[in-house]
């Protein structure tokens, strides 16, 4: 299985295969149609408190990827989540946040390849 991460307003394209919004809320100003969305896996995103204090400049990068592991290890979403991608060839994780390299979803996408 190939897993890929990429932002959810970005143009969704063929060699997305399954995509899969790991948000807690849906980004605005995007329909559904656009952003093409086979699953919204909420439930795997981190919680709101982290997400606020991450976002609210409370909390460093790596203070928030601990905090995040920390919180998927807990979580039988991540489970859920895992078999949902391995039933497709490619699945792609799709985040609102404009940082490519430091946003939840790179983190997840990591504990979901690790054995």
């Amino acid at each position: 299985m190939e897993l890929k991460v990429k932002r959810v307003h970005d143009d969704a394209s063929p060699g997305d295969g399954f995509r899969v919004l790991v948000d807690r809320l849906w980004p605005r100003g995007l329909t559904k149609e656009r952003a093409a969305v086979g699953l919204w896996a909420k439930d795997a995103a981190p919680s709101t408190e982290l997400r606020r204090a991450f976002h609210g400049g409370g909390m460093s990068w790596d203070e928030f990827e601990a905090a995040y592991r920390a919180e998927l290890a807990a979580n039988p979403a991540v489970a859920e989540l895992r078999e949902a991608v391995a039933r497709h060839p490619v699945a792609t994780l799709l985040y609102g946040v404009h940082d490519p390299a430091r946003n939840h979803a790179v983190i997840l996408r990591e504990a979901l390849l690790a054995p």
